[in-house]
């Protein structure tokens, strides 16, 4: 059977980012989402965290990344967004009602969204903003020899080689493509090969595909077929599409790109995540709408709309629905929503922020439970 998920309405704020992490220290999951955080396992319960200043339908907070940045045994976040153009991290002050300060990493220009991976194969992730028509830059938290947060980071400022330039479109992803066991970056218009070491070595550009031009963030790398060459995942994130892209070698051995539709006839597929919902140790796309992503005037702007789970069924993608309907009846994913156990179930659940509210779904799994688990 299909998986099915219980919805819970959360708070009908419009913010577009929100992530999962231990706000308080009592070892259950809560919500930060904007300028508030929701302490779980009910998530009734809101406290400010900021006061975000509007820019039209949009507020300048992108991205909600959790780390101890500092080293005090409190997990902060990293958010940014496109009118402040700076890079900045939230500071947990471990008291629920207080406003976490807040701190600038770095100036970088308008961010589209922030990402995190794990760049040089330490086992600690690096910060990377998409910002279009910048320097692809990435962000390193430093650490002391315990292997604490100082508060500060290193910014590594990749050098390319064969492009004549460093700058970044709308689109970005990262996995290995080579094969070489290292993170290899994904731009809109082809992609970096990782040299053995990243922060000094020359990242080798191939210009072997083109992508919509307002590609989405993440470009999911991921090897749907366990023949250990990876695929590449990638929405239209301001118009309709949604596909992957096959890597094949031609006859002369050259690396070639083959798209493949996944769902045409929605839009607006900003922020993909590839996940096990289902426990089956496979991976699944988990993607859906990013409401008003440009409120004004893009294809699919006003369509019916949802969120939805692709099974990869070793040839080509089964849709699954998990939400769907017009505004006020469907729901959206934002551009930057969480997936995380949230009840102790051992499912991953969804938390789904966006311009229609904040929501969470419960994974039921199978539709074998009739009431939601008891968070212990």
């Amino acid at each position: 059977m299909p998986l099915q998920f219980k919805k819970q309405v959360i708070a009908p704020e419009r913010f577009e980012s929100a992530g999962v992490f231990d706000v308080n220290g009592d070892g259950i999951p809560d919500i930060v989402s904007g300028e508030f955080w929701y302490a779980g396992p009910d998530f009734k319960k809101q406290y400010r965290l900021a006061h975000l200043q509007p820019h039209g339908d949009y507020f300048d907070d992108f991205s909600t990344l959790p780390v101890d940045v500092n080293g005090d045994g409190r997990l902060d976040f990293i958010t940014g967004g496109w009118w402040g153009e700076t890079l900045r991290w939230r500071e947990n002050p471990g008291a629920p009602g207080k406003l976490w300060p807040e701190h600038v990493i770095a100036r970088t220009g308008n961010i589209e969204t922030t990402r995190a991976w794990d760049v040089d194969g330490d086992g600690e992730l690096e910060y990377v903003p998409n910002t279009p028509n910048h320097s692809l830059v990435v962000y390193q938290l430093i650490r002391d020899a315990d292997g604490r947060g100082t508060g500060r980071f290193a910014a590594h400022q990749l050098k390319f080689k064969g492009r004549a330039n460093d700058r970044q479109g709308h689109g970005l992803g990262c996995g290995d493509i080579a094969g070489h066991g290292r993170a290899d970056f994904v731009l809109q218009n082809g992609w970096l090969e990782a040299p053995e070491h990243p922060w000094d070595g020359e990242w080798l550009w191939h210009p072997e595909f083109e992508l919509p031009p307002l590609a989405s963030v993440p470009i999911l790398v991921a090897d749907l077929n366990a023949d250990g060459v990876s695929e590449l995942i990638v929405g239209n994130g301001h118009g309709y599409g949604l596909s992957w892209w096959s890597q094949q070698r031609a006859a002369d051995g050259v690396r070639v790109w083959r798209e493949h539709p996944i769902d045409p006839l929605n839009g607006q597929y900003h922020d993909l995540q590839w996940v096990d919902l289902d426990g089956d140790g496979q991976g699944e796309l988990v993607t859906g709408k990013r409401l008003l992503a440009h409120p004004h005037g893009e294809p699919g702007l006003c369509d019916a709309y949802g969120w939805y789970v692709f099974k990869w069924t070793g040839e080509c993608f089964a849709k699954h629905v998990a939400d769907f309907g017009p505004l006020g009846a469907g729901k959206g994913l934002g551009i930057s929503f969480a997936v995380a156990d949230l009840t102790g179930s051992g499912r991953l659940d969804v938390v789904a922020p966006g311009k229609d509210g904040l929501a969470v779904y419960f994974n039921q799994g199978d539709g074998g439970l009739t009431e939601m688990p008891e968070v212990k």
